[in-house]
């Protein structure tokens, strides 16, 4: 009897040292993977998430997603002419290494996101560098050869992130893939692609931003983050309690997942994200202005919100959501749903119905390749807009490829359209982001070489004034708009579930973050 006792209470050791293992790890789950975790070489956002809980920026960006705030920059001044920006650093900031941050840190990130070598595809947000220098150990001054009206909410984004030189030039093309080092919460452990990152707690880390109560260290020993990319699966390990948290609950279980009694959903407010196509202006099936305009009004925008989203977005006829910072009044109305018309459009550039129901022209079908990512929404909405070009004569051949490899095949430039989320701050943020000609191919893939456009945003971005900057970014969302560029569909609603017992829980709007860095997450 003794024996079966004492086995029993060792049992029940074993179980209570286990829980107590388990309660140290934060558990999450999203539906994407990265090729790397290199912030600086991407615009993929399932690595921008990943980066800003291991790595800092200079500034934070507050919980009303317009306003940046100290963070390793703990002050900084701007001359009047906006070109000279001194940065006063923190002193008492370490990366996960151990090393101690200093000026260096930054002018060395700086240098490598604008060099010609490392091709950043969003070198652009750290606005046209004329020097940056390092006055003493703990003061940046940052000289632009221009102004750049909003320098200091691009350097919020996972792109301006600081680097350890040290552990850049030690992992070579690794950096990002086998270990990377930063300054964040959370210290990068481990990565198996496709199946799991492990991030593990800073314990050094004191100097959280001022919109978390906590400055840190996080409150778990690790955080465990697994990619399961099939919709049903994540909505059914959450409702199991199997994870803490996640970002990426497919839409239409949105409601399925409020009225769990274990479940916290909460949306993140503000959020800019837009889901649209874009047309690669270079190939011929698209590069004739009424060949996109027919396709962007022949799309029933509602019906694809209701029925795929389940009304979780919100239909959308402009490139810039109307409630964004520098939101242009003159695009409304220059995309209208009209069949009738979008046949008209067709048949004027010279595509005449065949008699298979797809229209031709010099002996070749209207059959335009378009690319999507194989998760969530992207491919129901995709067939949905195949089903209505249909309608008109269009083709679409839509192609489907896994998160990880369709950075890549979108780098092969073989395509006529392409679908992705885009999360943006501001009308400046998305107009500077993809249709500035020096972004060719990527961002911007639509090769949109326009010297009009180039000016346009060139004066916004220099614009020294609230009025000014709105007025360029103004013209400029009027030009790529008639331009028809784009076919904007809906703009996503964003949620973060939780489970009840995890506390602190706030969504940030921060390039589909929500998570951000963590620092309030509790049990």
């Amino acid at each position: 009897m003794r024996n079966r006792l004492t086995s029993v209470v060792a049992l029940l050791g074993v179980a209570a040292l286990s829980q107590a293992a388990e309660a140290q790890t934060l558990r999450m789950m999203k539906s994407l993977d990265a090729p790397h975790y290199d912030g600086a070489r991407t615009t993929w956002s399932p690595t921008s998430d990943i980066v800003n809980m291991f790595q800092d920026t200079l500034v934070a960006m507050d919980w009303d997603g317009k306003t940046p705030v100290p963070y390793l920059a703990k002050s900084w001044t701007v001359t009047p002419d906006g070109k000279l920006y001194t940065f006063k650093l923190r002193d008492d900031v370490s990366f996960c290494s151990g090393k101690k941050f200093t000026a260096d840190d930054v002018v060395y990130s700086f240098k490598r996101l604008t060099s010609a070598e490392l091709k950043a595809p969003l070198a652009w947000r750290a606005g046209n560098l004329k020097d940056i220098r390092a006055a003493d150990p703990h003061t940046v001054e940052y000289e632009l050869n221009e102004p750049f009206s909003d320098l200091l909410l691009n350097l919020t984004m996972f792109t301006t992130a600081i680097h350890n030189k040290e552990s850049v030039e030690a992992l070579g093309k690794d950096y990002g893939v086998k270990a990377i080092d930063g300054t964040g919460p959370w210290c990068f452990d481990s990565w198996q692609p496709r199946t799991e990152i492990v991030l593990k707690r800073h314990a050094a880390y004191k100097w959280g931003p001022s919109l978390y109560k906590n400055k840190g260290p996080v409150n778990f020993e690790r955080l465990s983050i697994k990619i399961v990319p099939e919709d049903s699966s994540r909505v059914a390990a959450m409702m199991g309690g199997q994870f803490d948290v996640t970002h990426q609950i497919p839409l239409q279980f949105i409601q399925q997942v409020k009225a769990s009694p274990t479940l916290n959903v909460q949306e993140a407010i503000p959020n800019f994200q837009l889901m649209y196509y874009g047309y690669k202006t270079t190939r011929p099936m698209v590069a004739d202005k009424r060949v996109r305009e027919a396709m962007n009004i022949a799309i029933n925008r509602a019906e694809i919100v209701k029925g795929i989203m389940l009304g979780n977005a919100a239909p959308a006829y402009t490139f810039v959501d109307p409630k964004a910072g520098d939101f242009a009044e003159s695009t409304k109305g220059l995309i209208k749903e009209d069949v009738e018309r979008a046949k008209k459009l067709l048949d004027e550039a010279g595509w005449k119905m065949g008699s298979d129901g797809i229209r031709e022209k010099d002996g070749v079908k209207l059959a335009p390749r378009v690319l999507f990512t194989q998760v969530a929404y992207f491919p129901r909405v995709s067939e949905a807009i195949q089903g209505y070009m249909r309608k008109i004569g269009v083709d679409w051949k839509i192609v489907g490829f896994d998160s990880t490899i369709a950075p890549a095949e979108m780098s092969k430039q073989d395509y006529d359209l392409w679908t992705v989320t885009f999360p943006y701050m501001s009308a400046g943020d998305l107009l500077n982001f993809y249709f500035d000609s020096k972004n060719m191919p990527a961002p911007n893939r639509m090769n949109w070489n326009d010297p009009q456009t180039d000016d346009l945003l060139r004066k916004g971005k220099a614009a020294l004034s609230d009025a000014d900057r709105a007025k360029y970014y103004g013209l400029a969302q009027q030009r790529v708009t008639e331009e028809h560029l784009w076919m904007p569909v809906m703009n996503i609603a964003m949620y973060v579930t939780s489970s009840k017992k995890l506390k602190g829980v706030r969504p940030h709007m921060l390039y589909q973050n929500t998570f951000y860095k963590g620092l309030d997450y509790s049990f």
